[in-house]
C-alpha cells in the first residue's frame, strides 16, 4: 500500500482516538482531584462536553489531520501543540461563560491539568501508532529480497531519507545503521539504527553487515568530499546512490525524499568543484546581441546553447543539420525561457551559399563553431569526410564571419589537435591554422578553445561502458595504460563561454582539464558503481588500440607558450605564426586529393599540412606510447 493510500485510513483513526483521549483525561484529572467524584455529575459532563466540542473543531479547523504522522517532525508536534493551547483557552473561555463551576473545581486548574493530560495522551498515542507501524514494516522488510543498506550522513537528509525507506514497506530494505564522521553522534540512533561509525569505517561495517546497497545522504557535502567517500565506497561490493544536493528542499513540498535517490554515476567521481564564472563580464558581451551556434545540437553545442540563453542574447540562433536534436533542444530552450528569441536552422556547414545566406539574414556578433566530425576510427576510415566537414566547413563558417563582420568567432576544438596521430586531431589543427591566419587579416577576432573529452557527449566511452555493462559484459577497453583528460559537458561550456570574454584574437585558449583519468579505471569504477565485481561479475576485455588512438592525450604543443588568464582553469596558448597565402595553397592540394577519392593520398597531404601528424601503423602499438 503507498503513502497516498495509507494516509486518509490512518487520519480517520485519529480523530475518535483524540476525542477518547480527551473523555479519559477530564474523568482522570476529576477522579484525582475531586473527593466526591461522578462520572455522571452534570458539571463535569458539561465542561466533557465543551472540552469535545472545542478540542475536536480546533484539530479539524487547522487540519491536524492533513498531517501524516508516520512522517511527522518537530515542526509538526509543534503545531499540534499549539492548537491545543488554543483549544484549552476557548474551552476555559466557554466554561466561563455558561457555568462556574470551573471555579469551584480546584481553583480554575482543572482544565489546565486536563489539557497536559491531553497533550501527553495524544503524543503518546501517536508516537506508539509510530512505533509499531515501523516495527512492522521493519519486521517485514528484514532480509527481503536481500537489501541491506547503509546509509551515509546521519544530519537532517539522512533521518528524511531513513524515515521515507522505514514507512514504506514496497522497498523491502532492511537498514543495517548509518555512518557519519561526527563523533559525537557514534553509538546514538536516529530513528531506531545506529550510528556505526566514521567513512574510515565503512569497508569493515560492509563486510561485517553483509551491506548490499550505500546510500550517500549528505546533499551539502563539498565534491572534494564527496568524491573522497565514494571512493571508500567503489571498494566495496555495494551498490551505490546518492542524494543531489537541492533534495532537503524538496521534503518541504511533501516530497518523499527517496525518490529523490538517484545512481552514483562516474561523473561524481571525477566532478570538480563549481566552477566560478564572471557573470558581469559575460553578461556584458552576449546580453543584446545575436549568437550563432553551430552544430547547436550536438553535446557541447546545446549546451552553449543553455549556457547563452542565460544571457539573455536578443537572438539565439541554432544551426544544425541534423533536425531531431535541434528540434529537441529548441522545445527545451522554449520551455525553460519563454522570452528568448530562438531561431532554428537546418543547414549543412559544408553549404557555403546556405552559410553565407544564414549570416546575411541574422548578422550574427558572436559565433560558436562547434560543428564537426569527431569519431577518431570513423574518420581514419573516412578522411575526405572530415576534411569536408571540419576542414572545409569552418572554412566555409569563418569566411562568412569575417565577410559579415562578425565580433567573436569561437571555434571549438580538441587536445586530439596536439601532436595528433589520428585524422580527426589533425584536421581541427588545421581549423586552428585557419582561424588563426584569419585573425591576422580579419577585422574579426578568432580564437579557439582546446579542451578534452567531456562525459556524457555524444560517442563517449561511458555510456559505451553502460550498456555492454547492462547486458552482461564484457566491458572493453583497448589499452590497460590508456589515459584521457576529462571534464562534464557544462564545466567545457562555461569555461569556453568564459574564454571568450578574454578574446583578443588570434589566442587558442586552454582549458585545465585537471589530471588524465585511466580509462580502465573508469571501467573498473563504473563496474563497481552498478553493483558488481570487475572480472568477476563483469569481465574486462582488452580489445588493442584502434586506428589513430594514442594511449594519451596533449594539451599543448612544445611550440607554444602558456599564458594565464584572470581564471585560474583558463590559459592562453600563444599564436603560432600562419600565413593566410599558405594556407589556401594547402587547401588546393587538399581540394585536389578529395577529388582522387583515395585515403592514402588525403592523409598524405594532411601530414604534409600538419608536420606534427605522425600516422602510426594501426599494427605497432609501440609507436603510440
Amino acid at each position: 500500500m503507498d503513502t497516498a493510500q495509507r494516509k486518509p485510513v490512518k487520519n480517520k483513526l485519529f480523530f475518535p482516538l483524540d476525542l477518547s483521549i480527551v473523555i479519559a483525561s477530564y474523568l482522570s484529572v476529576a477522579y484525582l482531584t475531586q473527593d466526591d467524584f461522578s462520572v455522571f455529575s452534570p458539571s463535569l459532563l458539561n465542561s466533557i462536553a465543551i472540552a469535545l466540542v472545542c478540542y475536536g473543531c480546533m484539530f479539524v479547523g487547522f487540519r491536524i489531520y492533513k498531517t501524516l504522522w508516520l512522517y511527522s517532525s518537530l515542526r509538526d508536534c509543534f503545531n499540534l501543540g499549539m492548537v491545543a493551547v488554543g483549544a484549552c483557552a476557548v474551552t476555559c473561555l466557554i466554561s466561563t461563560i455558561v457555568s462556574n463551576w470551573w471555579l469551584e473545581v480546584v481553583k480554575g486548574r482543572f482544565h489546565i491539568l486536563a489539557f497536559l493530560m491531553i497533550v501527553l495522551g495524544i503524543f503518546c498515542a501517536r508516537m506508539l501508532i509510530r512505533l509499531v507501524i515501523i516495527h512492522l514494516i521493519r519486521g517485514g522488510n528484514k532480509n527481503k529480497d536481500g537489501k541491506r543498506l547503509l546509509i551515509i550522513g546521519a544530519g537532517s537528509a539522512g533521518m528524511l531519507l531513513l524515515r521515507d525507506i522505514r514507512s514504506n514497506p514496497n522497498l523491502h530494505y532492511d537498514i543495517v545503521g548509518l555512518i557519519d564522521d561526527d563523533t559525537s553522534k557514534l553509538n546514538c540512533r536516529v530513528l531506531g539504527s545506529q550510528v556505526l561509525g566514521g567513512r574510515n569505517d565503512i569497508i569493515r561495517i560492509c563486510e561485517e553487515k553483509q551491506v548490499n546497497e550505500i546510500f550517500l545522504a549528505i546533499p551539502s557535502m563539498k565534491e572534494s568530499e564527496k568524491r573522497k567517500i565514494l571512493a571508500i565506497c567503489s571498494e566495496t561490493d555495494c551498490k551505490i546512490k546518492l542524494l543531489p544536493d537541492f533534495t532537503a528542499r524538496m521534503y518541504e513540498y511533501g516530497d518523499e525524499i527517496y525518490n529523490k535517490v538517484r545512481d552514483v554515476q562516474v561523473e561524481d567521481l571525477l566532478a570538480r568543484e563549481p566552477i566560478e564564472l564572471d557573470n558581469r563580464e559575460l553578461s556584458e558581451y552576449i546580453a543584446g546581441q545575436v549568437v550563432l551556434v553551430t552544430g547547436g545540437g550536438g553535446s557541447i553545442g546545446s549546451e552553449l546553447c543553455r549556457q547563452v540563453a542565460k544571457f539573455t542574447p536578443s537572438k539565439l540562433v541554432i544551426l544544425d543539420i541534423y533536425e531531431n536534436n535541434a528540434y529537441d533542444l529548441e522545445n527545451e530552450l522554449k520551455q525553460l525561457y519563454p522570452e528568448l528569441a530562438l531561431e532554428v536552422v537546418i543547414a549543412s556547414v559544408r553549404d557555403l551559399d546556405r552559410i553565407d545566406g544564414v549570416f546575411a539574414r541574422y548578422r550574427p556578433h558572436i559565433v560558436f563553431h562547434a560543428a564537426a566530425h569527431k569519431h577518431v576510427p570513423l574518420m581514419e576510415s573516412s578522411p575526405g569526410e572530415a576534411v569536408k566537414n571540419n576542414v572545409f566547413g569552418t572554412l566555409n563558417v569563418a569566411t562568412c564571419a569575417d565577410k559579415h563582420r562578425v565580433e567573436r568567432f569561437v571555434m571549438i576544438s580538441t587536445d586530439k589537435a596536439v601532436n595528433p596521430t589520428n585524422v580527426m586531431g589533425a584536421t581541427k589543427r588545421i581549423c586552428e591554422m585557419i582561424v588563426q591566419s584569419l585573425n591576422a587579416v580579419s577585422d574579426t577576432n578568432f580564437v579557439a578553445v582546446r579542451f578534452g573529452n567531456v562525459l556524457g557527449s555524444n560517442g563517449s566511452v561511458i555510456p559505451l561502458f553502460q550498456k555492454q555493462i547492462a547486458s552482461g559484459g564484457p566491458v572493453t577497453v583497448t589499452h590497460k595504460e590508456i589515459t584521457r583528460f576529462f571534464m562534464t559537458i557544462p564545466e567545457a561550456a562555461q569555461l569556453v563561454l568564459q574564454a571568450v570574454s578574454y578574446a583578443n584574437g588570434g589566442e587558442i585558449f586552454i582549458l585545465d582539464m585537471g589530471e588524465p583519468v585511466k580509462i580502465y579505471d573508469l571501467a573498473v569504477n563504473l563496474i563497481k558503481l552498478s553493483g558488481y565485481r570487475p572480472n568477476v561479475d563483469i569481465k574486462i576485455e582488452f580489445t588493442g588500440l584502434r586506428p589513430g588512438e594514442k594511449l594519451y592525450e596533449e594539451l599543448l604543443m612544445n611550440e607554444e607558450g602558456l599564458q594565464k588568464t584572470r581564471h585560474e582553469k583558463i590559459f592562453i596558448g600563444q599564436p603560432l605564426f600562419c600565413d593566410m597565402k599558405q594556407i589556401k595553397e594547402y587547401l588546393d592540394l587538399l581540394e585536389d586529393a578529395l577529388k582522387s577519392n583515395d585515403n592514402e593520398e588525403i592523409k598524405h597531404v594532411i601530414a604534409k599540412i600538419v608536420p606534427t601528424y605522425i600516422r602510426k601503423n594501426e599494427n605497432d602499438l609501440e609507436l603510440v606510447i
